[in-house]
């Protein structure tokens, strides 16, 4: 499609499938399902509807190189590679200078590299829509129906019915809401106008840099001074230079809760999972009889049902799993989780603690 570009993120920490995922080796890279990592996946979900060349990867200098090992086929320089995080709005502003460059009429299309989505040939009529309602001039993001009250998800209010574009309609947004409590959710549900906030954005270069001067002026003066510099030898000097700068701050709340002209695009029957946590596997992987699953390669499962053993390592440990319901069992060479289903989003705590004490290893 010409001038569009999909830009990547994946520059994540990689810790929210804590033990298996780590600084060194985040989720994205990891093969969750067959031999492809979700950052292989994320590209190839792109083929029939861009070329590599029109693909850009927003990372960080550590992991750059797997990434490219993993997708050769990405030119190296489509890698923009951040000094240190700063957010995922300086992520959406570097890619945006650098694709405006490159091509003044251009929309965004901005995605994770660990996404889940199954039906494939919906998210290319998704990314058609979002190109034609971009190009009118809106921010526009893509809204999951949601499947159950989720307490993990951010949400948007959609208003008015704006238009709709080769059978799939768009709404205006009233407002995005932070992660609610489980009655909250409930409540978003049974009124029917909340999407889950998928974190997937389309806008043209031009828009979003000037909702970006508009509401982040500091951010936006430091990418001017990266853009004028982007194509000389200075380059890397000015980026080193001004990124620590930047004060970190996410695409939401810095530009999308306050600009005027945001659409959502309603993502209805797209089997869209973000693999946040080991529970929600549950939703990408298929299970047994009894609704297990089991990443080993030698396991004994007895009288047990919900529940994922998963083990990374290498001794060939043997794991026997009896009478257990709703538990989860992650076994690597050096940490060993065992956890319900339901508190597997308090990883993070373990996370934290692991920081606290200094344990760089397990991170």
């Amino acid at each position: 499609m010409e001038h569009l570009y999909a830009v990547i993120m994946a520059g994540g920490g990689g810790t929210r499938l804590w033990p298996l995922s780590r600084r060194s080796r985040p989720k994205q890279m990891m093969a969750i399902s067959g031999d492809k990592t979700l950052f292989q996946i994320a590209v190839e979900r792109l083929n029939g509807i861009l070329n590599p060349d029109q693909i850009y990867i927003v990372t960080v200098e550590e992991q750059a190189k797997e990434l490219s090992r993993q997708k050769p086929e990405i030119p190296w320089k489509n890698f923009l590679l951040e000094p240190m995080p700063r957010g995922t709005a300086s992520v959406v502003a570097l890619a945006a200078q650098a694709i405006q460059l490159r091509d003044p009429e251009a929309v965004m299309v901005v995605l994770t590299a660990d996404h889940f989505i199954k039906n494939v040939p919906h998210f290319h009529h998704l990314i058609k829509c979002g190109k034609k309602v971009a190009n009118d001039g809106y921010l526009v993001t893509m809204g999951i129906e949601p499947q159950y009250p989720a307490t993990g998800y951010g949400y948007i209010q959609r208003g008015d019915r704006l238009d709709e574009f080769d059978g799939l309609p768009y709404y205006r947004v009233l407002k995005f809401k932070e992660k609610p409590n489980e009655d909250l959710a409930r409540e978003f549900m049974e009124r029917g106008d909340h999407d889950w906030n998928s974190g997937m954005f389309f806008w043209r270069v031009d828009r979003i840099l000037e909702e970006i001067s508009t509401h982040m002026p500091e951010l936006f003066k430091i990418i001017d001074l990266i853009q004028k510099a982007w194509l000389t030898d200075r380059r890397q000097e000015v980026l080193l230079e001004n990124w620590p700068k930047i004060v970190p701050e996410t695409i939401d709340y810095g530009i999308m809760e306050k600009a005027s002209r945001v659409a959502c695009i309603p993502a209805r029957n797209l089997g869209w999972n973000d693999v946040g946590s080991w529970e929600s596997l549950f939703d990408v992987l298929p299970a047994d009889e009894n609704g297990n699953i089991s990443l080993a390669d030698d396991v004994f499962i007895e009288d047990t049902t919900d529940s994922l053993i998963v083990s990374e390592n290498p001794s060939g440990k043997f794991i026997a799993a009896i009478g257990l319901n709703d538990i989860v069992v992650v076994d690597t060479p050096d940490a060993l989780l065992v956890c319900k289903k339901t508190d597997t989003q308090k990883v993070k705590l373990i996370v934290d603690f692991l920081k606290k004490q200094g344990n760089q290893q397990l991170l």
